[in-house]
């Protein structure tokens, strides 16, 4: 089961990321790593015309993105070569690719800096909101989809294996987690990533269903994204105001979504509308 959240590895999704920096902004040359043991392993690059990059290990605090790093905020040196305001540990490989502006951008997951993506230009270039939104967006992506595998990971190592397939326990953890994925895919902006995010959910609600799943029942009901987000938070027990404040909508909001899911599946409660949900195989 664990294959399942780990198909593609941290690294796919930083070179994923660090190709993203490339296509989404003006800078022509672009790496990343993750941070391990406290210092940054830079191990995806596009665009160098060198390889004095190559193999680059950046320490906590050191350059600039060991000070992203530390800081947990991006860091720009318009003039590499003549910046004050960081040391310059690693001018022979930055400085060897002949870049004159780069800009750090820390991948934040959980409130930890989780890695550094950089951009940068052989010319000294202003980093204004054009550049720094889109390569603000790339790491928030990336942290995104990070913070995901991460908790899928770990609920489903956690899954007991059952001769009759799935415990109540286990099922639970699925349930929790089809629920909290849902939450998050609500909230994100990129298409690509909320489609991805989707893929993940349809996967876990897979490994719930069973033989019980009437397909005359789910072939008649056709729930809205919304309604399905609200009614896979119902199904854990929370609240209207809790389901609101995970999905960043108004509790009238919640409670019309709600009533429009109970209508559709003819349920006069929502732990009716829960159980019937369940049956046509929405929810796990």
């Amino acid at each position: 089961m664990v294959a399942l959240a780990t198909a593609e590895s941290d690294e796919q999704l930083l070179s994923r990321a660090v190709s993203d920096l490339v296509a989404r902004t003006r800078f022509p040359v672009a790496f990343g790593g993750l941070q391990h043991g406290g210092a940054i392993h830079v191990s995806s690059i596009v665009g160098a015309r060198t390889r004095s990059i190559d193999g680059l290990v950046v320490q906590s605090e050191r350059g600039l993105g060991g000070r992203a790093l530390v800081e947990k905020r991006p860091r720009m040196a318009l003039d590499y070569r003549r910046a004050r305001s960081i040391t310059h540990d690693y001018d022979r490989a930055i400085l060897g690719e002949g870049i004159a502006t780069l800009f750090a951008v820390p991948v934040m997951v959980s409130g930890e800096a989780r890695g550094v993506i950089y951009c940068g230009s052989w010319s000294e270039a202003p980093v204004g909101d054009v550049v720094a939104r889109p390569a603000l967006g790339v790491a928030a992506e990336l942290a995104t989809e990070l913070r995901v595998r991460e908790e899928v990971s770990r609920r489903v190592s956690r899954l007991p294996a059952s001769a009759d397939g799935l415990v109540s326990r286990a099922r639970e953890e699925l349930r929790e987690t089809y629920a909290e994925l849902r939450s998050i895919a609500a909230t994100v902006q990129d298409d690509l990533l909320r489609e991805r995010l989707g893929h993940l959910e349809r996967k876990l609600a897979a490994l719930t269903r069973d033989d019980t799943v009437e397909a005359s029942v789910a072939s008649d009901i056709h729930l809205t994204p919304r309604e399905t987000d609200v009614l896979a938070c119902a199904a854990l027990g929370a609240t209207n105001s809790e389901i609101g404040a995970d999905l960043r909508l108004k509790e009238a909001t919640v409670k019309s979504y709600l009533a429009s899911a109970m209508a559709k599946l003819d349920a006069s409660t929502r732990h009716a509308a829960v159980m019937k949900a369940r049956r046509a195989g929405i929810l796990p």
